[in-house]
C-alpha cells in the first residue's frame, strides 16, 4: 500500500512530467511546491473558522487573548493570532472549504495581519519571536501571500527574519534546524534561490555526532544546553530528527538531496537513540520528559508515523527495522524486541522485553540532575533523576498523574521526606558522585548508583539488576543528616486493579486507604508482582487523591480544577536521620496473579550475593547471570566454586551455562580506569584484542586484563566471551 506522502510525490511528479518542457518547474519549485501542499493538508471544519472569526474583534485582534502580557509565564497566547490566521489562510484557499476564495474572509484575513504587524507582539521569551511567531508567519504567506497587499507583506518580512542564522536561538542543537527551516520556507516564499542554496547546506550539515556539546551524543542521545541533561525525545526528536527529516523529504530527488550517509546517520539515531527511549518505540517515556512533565497531555496515543515513511522516500538503511517501528505505531504487530541499552553521555538506563519497558534516570559529577523549569513549568522536578525507576506494559500508567503524585515519592528513588519542596530556583544542580553507570551486553544489564542528594545530602548506594522476566533493586549504606524520615519509593502509579498482598503467610485484598503493613511479603497490582525476600514492614497507598494543575507550575491561565485520580503508591521508611539503612525487593511486571503469587515461594531463584556499602551483586539462578557492582576492589562468591574479585571498582556480569562461563562483561561507571582486571576462580581460555588473559592451572584461577572504552564511549561496556 503506497503510502500518503509517496502518493504526494508520485501525483506532483506526474504533474509536472505531463507540462510541456518549457513549463516543467526547477527544483526549487518543486521543494516550494511539496512545502505547500503538505501546509494544504490540514482540515477545514467550517465550525473552527466561524468559532475563530467570532473570536475576532472588527479591527482583527482577538477577544480571547492578553495582548498586553508578553510575560514568559503567560506562555504567549499571542501565538494563537498567527495560528488562527494561518487557519483561516487555509481555509480561503482549500477548493473543499466552505470559506475557498470568500470575499469577506479575505478583508478579515488582511485586518488581522495588519493588526499584528502594526503591533508586532515579542514575547519575552526569545522562541516567541525567534521561531513560534515566524514559523505561523512564514507558513502563512506560502498558503496566501500571493493574494495579501504588497505593503502588508513587506511589513510581515522583518518579523519573518527574526528567524535567521544570526539569531541567538540558531546555536547548534535542535533550534539551529528549526530557524534554518524557517528562514528556508521564506526563502521559498521570496523566491530568494541563493539564499535557499546557502540555508540547506546549513541544514545538510546538522546531523552529525557533537559529544560532550550541544546535540547528538556518541551513544545517541541528545543534549539541547551543555548542562548535559536528557533531551533525546524533547528537542532532539521534534526539533531535530523529525526537523531535518522533513527537510530530506522536501529536496528529496533534487539537486538539494541531502548526503545518504546523512539520512544514514539519522536512521541510526531514531533506532538507537529516540526509538528505545519510548516504550516499545510507540509511546513518549516519561522518564526523559524534563519540565514539560508538569503540562496537561491529550488522549493517550502512539506517536505518528509520518517520520519513517519520509526516512523511506530517501533510503533503504534498516528498512524492515523502520517498518516494524511503523507496524508497531498503526497496531499492526505486538511488540517483540528485547534489549538492554546504557546512555553512558546521559546516564540513562533502558531495558525493554515484549511485555514490559523499564528505565533508570541518573546524574553524576559529568552531568546535571534535571532541566530547570524554563518559563514555568516543572517547578516540582527536583527528585526525577535520583534513580527514577519506571515501569511501563501498556505505556500509559502515568499518563497525566502529576496534578496528584506525590513529587517526594518518584518510583525508585530515595528521598527526604521534606514539608515541602526546595523552590524552583534550586532544581537543577551539579552531581556530587561519579560512580554512576552501567553494565550490559545489549541484552541483559544492571545500572548502579552512587547516590548523594545534592538537594539533601541523602546518600545510598542504590542498584538494579535487569532479567527476562524480574529486575532486583537493592540499596544500602542510606544515610541522612536532618531530622527527617527518608523514603524509597517502589513505585507509584494510577491504580488501576484491586491491590493483592501476601502477609504472615495469607494472601488477602487490601481494602483503600493508607497502610503500614507489617512482615509483608508480596504485593500485586495491575498485572505487576513485588516481592520483599524477607518478609518486612512497608507502607502501601492504594486511594483517591486530589490536586490541580496550578499547582505544580507557575505557567499562567492554568486551569485551578481540582483533579481527582486513584493512585497505587508503594514505599518503604527508613525513619529519621537513618545511618545504615538498606532495602532489597524484586518487581516481576507482566503475570498473572496466580502465577505471580505459585512462583514467589523462591523469591524466583533469585538469590542476593551482596548488599554492602562495598558491593552489591545479585544471582539469578535461572539463568545463570550473575550482576555485581564493585564500589571498590573485591570479591563476589557466585557459588561453592566460582569467584569473581576485582582489583579496583567497576561492575561485572558473569553468564554461566552447564557450569561452564561463557561471557564476562565490565564497564567503570567512574570513568577513570584505562583497563580493569579480574580474576575468575577456574581456568578458562578466550580470544580477542581487547584483553590479556593468563590462565593459571596451579593456582586453579584465570586473569584477565580488559581494556576499557576511553574519550567518547568511556563508560560503555566489554564483553569478554570464553572457548
Amino acid at each position: 500500500m503506497i503510502s500518503t506522502i509517496k502518493l504526494v510525490i508520485t501525483l506532483i511528479l506526474v504533474t509536472f512530467l505531463t507540462l510541456p518542457a518549457a513549463a516543467k518547474p526547477t527544483d526549487f519549485q518543486l521543494i516550494k511546491g511539496r512545502v505547500v501542499s503538505e501546509l494544504m493538508e490540514t482540515k477545514i471544519e467550517a465550525s473552527r473558522v466561524a468559532a475563530i472569526l467570532d473570536r475576532m474583534n472588527p479591527d482583527g485582534s482577538f477577544k480571547n487573548i492578553n495582548y498586553a502580557d508578553l510575560s514568559r509565564t503567560a506562555g504567549f497566547p499571542h501565538r494563537f493570532h498567527t495560528s488562527d490566521l494561518l487557519y483561516l489562510a487555509k481555509a480561503y484557499k482549500n477548493k473543499k472549504s466552505k470559506y475557498y476564495k470568500n470575499s469577506k474572509l479575505k478583508e478579515r484575513i488582511i485586518a488581522s495581519l495588519k493588526y499584528w504587524v502594526d503591533h508586532d507582539f515579542v514575547g519575552d521569551n526569545w522562541h516567541d519571536s525567534q521561531i513560534t511567531t515566524p514559523t505561523n508567519l512564514g507558513d502563512f504567506m506560502l498558503v496566501i501571500g500571493d493574494e495579501l497587499p504588497k505593503d502588508l507583506v513587506a511589513k510581515a518580512q522583518p518579523i519573518i527574519r527574526r528567524a535567521n542564522m544570526n539569531a541567538s536561538g540558531a546555536r547548534p542543537s535542535g533550534d539551529r534546524i528549526v530557524i534554518a527551516g524557517i528562514l528556508a520556507k521564506n526563502m521559498l516564499f521570496v523566491s530568494d534561490k541563493a539564499g535557499f542554496d546557502e540555508v540547506i547546506k546549513i541544514i545538510a550539515g546538522e546531523i552529525k555526532f557533537n559529544t560532550g556539546k550541544r546535540g547528538m551524543q556518541s551513544d545517541y542521545s541528545f543534549h539541547h544546553r551543555e548542562d548535559r541533561v536528557n533531551n533525546t525525545t524533547s528537542y532532539g526528536y521534534s526539533k531535530y530528527a523529525n526537523e531535518f527529516g522533513s527537510w530530506s523529504y522536501y529536496v528529496a530527488n533534487t539537486q538539494y538531496a541531502f548526503a545518504k550517509e546523512k539520512i544514514n546517520q539519522l536512521v541510526d539515531y531514531y533506532l538507537e537513540g529516540i526509538y528505545k527511549q519510548m516504550v516499545y518505540g510507540i509511546y513518549t517515556d516519561v522518564s526523559v520528559k524534563n519540565r514539560s512533565i508538569t503540562q496537561e497531555e491529550g488522549p493517550f496515543k502512539p506517536h505518528s508515523v509520518t517520520e519513517i515513511e519520509r526516512l523511506l522516500i530517501s533510503t533503504d538503511y534498516r528498512k524492515k527495522e523502520l517498518e516494524e517501528i511503523m507496524k508497531l505505531r498503526k497496531g499492526e504487530a505486538q511488540p517483540a524486541q528485547s534489549f538492554s541499552k546504557f546512555f553512558w553521555q546521559t546516564e540513562h538506563f533502558v531495558f525493554q522485553r515484549p511485555t514490559f519497558y523499564t528505565t533508570v534516570r541518573m546524574f553524576s559529577t559529568r552531568n546535571r540532575n534535571m532541566e530547570e523549569p524554563y518559563n514555568g513549568p516543572g517547578k516540582t522536578t527536583h527528585h526525577r533523576a535520583d534513580g527514577t525507576n519506571y515501569l511501563m506494559l501498556k505505556g500509559d500508567e502515568y499518563h497525566n498523574i502529576w496534578p496528584v503524585y506525590d513529587w517526594q515519592k518518584i518510583s525508585g528513588t530515595t528521598i527526604m521526606q521534606k514539608p515541602k519542596l526546595h523552590g524552583p530556583e534550586n532544581i537543577q544542580l551539579d552531581g556530587l558522585t561519579d560512580f554512576v553507570g552501567a553494565v550490559t551486553d545489549g541484552l541483559y544489564g544492571a545500572v548502579a548508583f552512587d547516590f548523594i542528594s545534592p538537594h539533601d545530602q541523602v546518600k545510598a548506594k542504590k542498584t538494579w539488576f535487569f532479567f527476562d522476566e524480574e529486575y532486583v533493586c537493592l540499596g544500602t549504606d542510606i544515610k541522612s543528616q536532618p531530622n527527617l524520615p527518608i523514603a524509597t519509593t517502589i513505585n507509584q502509579a494510577l491504580m488501576r486493579s484491586d491491590v493483592t498482598i501476601m502477609q504472615n503467610n495469607q494472601v488477602k485484598k487490601l481494602p483503600p486507604g493508607n497502610h503500614e503493613l507489617k512482615d509483608l511479603k508480596l504485593v500485586y497490582h495491575d498485572k505487576v508482582g513485588y516481592i520483599l525476600p524477607a518478609p518486612t514492614t512497608v507502607h502501601l497507598s492504594n486511594q483517591a487523591e486530589q490536586g490541580r494543575w496550578s499547582d505544580i507550575t507557575d505557567q499562567k491561565n492554568i486551569s485551578q480544577a481540582v483533579v481527582s485520580k486513584e493512585v497505587f503508591k508503594l514505599w518503604f521508611d527508613h525513619g529519621k536521620s537513618p545511618r545504615n539503612a538498606s532495602y532489597e525487593y524484586i518487581v516481576v511486571p507482566a503475570v498473572s496473579e496466580q502465577a505471580f503469587i505459585a512462583s514467589s515461594q523462591n523469591n524466583r531463584q533469585i538469590e542476593v550475593i551482596a548488599n554492602t556499602a562495598a558491593l552489591q551483586a545479585v544471582k539469578n539462578n535461572k539463568s545463570g547471570i550473575t550482576q555485581m557492582a564493585f564500589y571498590q576492589a573485591g570479591e563476589a562468591k557466585v557459588s561453592s566454586n566460582l569467584k569473581v574479585s576485582l582489583e579496583s571498582q567497576g561492575m561485572a556480569m558473569l553468564k554461566v551455562q552447564n557450569g561452564k562461563v561463557q561471557e564476562l562483561t565490565l564497564s567503570d561507571p567512574s570513568r577513570k580506569l584505562k583497563s580493569v582486571l579480574v580474576t575468575l576462580s577456574g581456568t578458562h581460555k578466550a580470544k580477542g584484542d581487547s584483553f590479556t588473559i593468563l590462565p593459571d592451572a596451579e593456582q586453579g584461577s584465570t586473569s584477565i586484563l580488559v581494556d576499557l572504552p576511553d574519550g567518547d564511549f568511556a563508560g560503555k561496556s566489554v564483553t569478554v566471551k570464553f572457548d
